[in-house]
């Protein structure tokens, strides 16, 4: 064999065997148990048949902490997105200023005592069967990234709370980081299996952890 042909194939093995190392390194990254919310209450079993349309209220946050409202900001829309995705109802999402005007205010967590007319009127103006309030609890934007949601759904029509769920995901957790790279995997299609991206961008980490606190709603 002529020397420039061996030294190729010598390239080409060093090259599937450094491969094989970065396939293998960020298959053992994904290794073990994700982590799995249990802070969710719901009941009945199921969501009611006739939900059809949900009122999603914009994301609130307290105002004290300085990070979070640069959290809610960035993560309002990811929100959104990946509750479309659900495809359990349709999602309405309800604008600030106008939640302001009907209501005095322009976020709610639903843990206030609520004006009397609260539902009645979001029922009225977007046709509404259910309310979602969306609360952003912590949003830590550097390594190890931590965000947290506190998610309640309430019947319009009976004032029945139907779901709510209050969990925070901590990266500096190897449970989390799985379940994080495992959602970076598929919604990447298998590129970047390690989840480098997802525990190193806020958004996208807050992406994973809405999609899995979102994944405790029950089916109809």
């Amino acid at each position: 064999m002529k020397p420039f042909a061996l030294n190729r194939l010598l390239l080409l093995a060093a090259g599937a065997l450094l491969a094989g190392c970065a396939t293998q390194a960020r298959n053992l990254a994904v290794l073990g148990p994700e982590y799995r919310p249990d802070n969710v209450f719901h009941y009945p079993p199921n969501l009611p048949m006739n939900l059809q349309r949900v009122a999603v209220l914009p994301l609130a946050c307290e105002e004290p902490h300085a990070n979070l409202p640069e959290g809610c900001e960035a993560l309002n829309p990811v929100l959104l997105t990946e509750l479309a995705k659900l495809k359990k109802f349709e999602v309405v999402a309800v604008n600030r200023d106008n939640l302001r005007s009907r209501t005095g205010r322009s976020s709610w967590t639903g843990t206030e005592v609520l004006p009397v007319e609260f539902f009645d009127s979001l029922q009225r103006t977007y046709g509404c069967d259910a309310v979602l309030f969306c609360q952003l609890t912590v949003f830590h934007a550097y390594a190890p990234i931590s965000v947290g949601w506190r998610f309640k759904m309430v019947d319009t029509r009976t004032r029945q709370i139907l779901w709510a769920a209050d969990e925070v995901f901590d990266a500096g957790q190897k449970n989390v980081l799985n379940g994080a790279a495992r959602y970076q995997a598929a919604a990447l299609r298998g590129s970047e299996a390690d989840g480098w991206s997802v525990r190193n961008s806020p958004r996208q980490f807050g992406q994973y952890a809405a999609a899995r606190l979102l994944a405790t709603l029950p089916d109809r």
